[in-house]
């Protein structure tokens, strides 16, 4: 399985996922058959590196905002003891 094919939410797999939707359309029956399989071990790599670079991407914004934090929180502790 994989995520729906839509462009909009997988820039980086445009092509690919064009190519797989006209392997589809193209051999109605075939599909079944194995004639996208190819395609498809294309779409799910480009899938994984997507997702590899926003989880990365994610995982700096969240120590930013963790930096953030602690530091709001050190910032509020010496505050109270003032």
């Amino acid at each position: 399985m994989h995520p729906p094919l839509t462009l909009h939410r997988h820039p980086m797999c445009a092509e690919i996922i064009e190519e797989f939707q006209k392997c589809h359309l193209d051999h109605p029956v075939k599909k079944f058959f194995g004639e996208c399989t190819d395609l498809k071990i294309k779409l799910d790599h480009c899938f994984r590196q997507e997702k590899a670079l926003k989880r990365k991407a994610n995982f700096e914004a969240s120590k930013k905002f963790k930096e953030q934090l602690q530091a709001y929180k050190r910032e509020i502790a010496e505050k109270n003891q003032e």
